[in-house]
């Protein structure tokens, strides 16, 4: 899915509808189709979501000038994430050799890989990890095999007010307490994205992971019907139902949040990193002096954000997959993750760069960044991924305007995952 931001694309949050079937060698370990090709050299496609900002073809006309013998063409797709994910199937399906090297939103790498679309990266594919942040790594790997590398990460901060509330809280307990002085102030208390979208798994996804609960097992088994989950989305509902979450954050997406926000209507907003140059350098902001940076709240220290960005696999179809491996290979290198966070302001996979001075006097927000995604956790890893979101969107949403009690709202989810596979 794509980002309305300027640094774009690196966390979707939007995802299509169900995939549809067939397809590929089947259950993700490989067969023959992955077994073919492996030592293949020549001219390979890319393909990624449109390239907003302007980090692929530089990178693309750089490795084409060493590599005159296996150019890389750029097949560049739309800007909206579901019809990515339905280009990707559609060409998987057809088992086409010109789809060689993809990027993957990561909550769509169980999915491919259990349909036998995405080649092992093992044995004669095998691609070093080394320095590359774990849970980046970890939604790489589907089944105890890596099938993917991690291209970009990204995760959930908290932006809030720092004229108004000079240190910020560490708990979303804290955080509730301190919305006496929105009130004060007549703003808005606190807004992520709770229209009923990806972002809203997004966000049900963090509030359930913080108090303890979890959505499917290792092993993508529904486990969310527990007393910690209903516990962290009965937060979301309360915060709602209370007026600490206004009533027209219900409609947000990230764009509505950040908007009011920058306007000044809220003290708390949680949102990704792209919010921090738009609230810093446009001339609209009313926060550019104020802005405060700090990782999410939860039960008693950080929260879990749900852990965003994108990660590079190679099609089990492609002709050249040694060329394929050498390109990706090329992706996570230390130069061309720096490049990504130059040039597009999209959050590396490589610990290191983290903590580089350099780049944290230009990004200051990287150090908040690498707690969060320290922090993180995966959206449920599951090859129902669909299913499985719509589950969580239909029911928090209920849970938080008060249409079902969050302990229905919970069980319901639960109940849907069973029925979508995820049992």
């Amino acid at each position: 899915m794509t980002y309305p931001l300027a640094a774009a694309s690196v966390l979707a949050l939007t995802l299509s509808a169900c995939a549809g079937g067939g397809g590929g060698t089947g259950g993700g370990a490989g067969g023959s189709d992955a077994e073919a090709n492996l030592d293949g050299r020549g001219p390979i496609t890319y393909v990624q979501g449109k390239d907003n900002s302007n980090v692929v073809r530089p990178l693309i006309e750089k490795w084409n000038a060493a590599h005159p013998n296996e150019q890389v063409t750029f097949k560049e797709q739309t800007d909206e994430a579901d019809q990515q994910h339905d280009d990707l199937v559609q060409n998987f399906q057809a088992k086409n050799a010109n789809y060689d090297v993809m990027s993957v939103d990561l909550i769509w790498v169980a999915e491919f890989a259990a349909k036998g679309w995405l080649q092992p990266l093992k044995d004669k594919m095998a691609i070093s990890t080394d320095g590359l942040l774990k849970a980046t790594v970890e939604s790489s790997t589907y089944n105890n095999t890596l099938y993917t590398v991690p291209q970009t990460s990204d995760g959930g901060m908290l932006y809030y007010r720092k004229d108004l509330v000079p240190t910020p809280p560490k708990t979303w307990d804290e955080m509730m307490s301190m919305c006496s002085i929105a009130k004060e102030n007549n703003i808005g208390c606190y807004a992520g994205q709770h229209a009923k979208y990806e972002g809203l798994t997004v966000n049900a996804a963090e509030a359930i992971n913080s108090f303890g609960g979890e959505i499917v097992d290792n092993s993508g088994k529904a486990t969310v019907n527990s007393d910690e989950a209903k516990e962290g989305l009965g937060k979301l509902a309360e915060a709602y139902k209370d007026g600490n979450i206004p009533a027209e954050a219900i409609t947000y997406t990230e764009e509505e949040g950040r908007i009011d926000f920058q306007a000044g209507k809220l003290l708390f907003h949680r949102n990704w990193p792209y919010v921090y140059k738009l609230a810093t350098t446009e001339a609209s902001s009313a926060v550019k002096d104020v802005l405060g940076l700090a990782p999410l709240p939860g039960m008693s220290g950080p929260g879990a954000s749900s852990l965003g960005g994108h990660n590079v696999g190679v099609s089990v179809y492609s002709k050249n997959k040694a060329t394929a491996l050498d390109f990706l290979k090329y992706i996570i290198s230390e130069e061309t993750q720096r490049f990504y966070v130059t040039q597009g302001s999209l959050a590396p996979a490589m610990e290191k760069l983290y903590d580089d001075p350099q780049l944290v006097a230009q990004l200051p927000y990287l150090t908040t960044l690498k707690t969060s995604i320290e922090n993180a956790v995966p959206r449920p890893v599951t090859p129902f991924y669909p299913a499985v979101t719509k589950a969580i969107q239909d029911n928090a949403y209920a849970a938080m305007k008060g249409e079902k009690a969050v302990d229905s709202a919970v069980s319901d989810m639960q109940s849907a995952m069973e029925a979508a596979g995820a049992k």
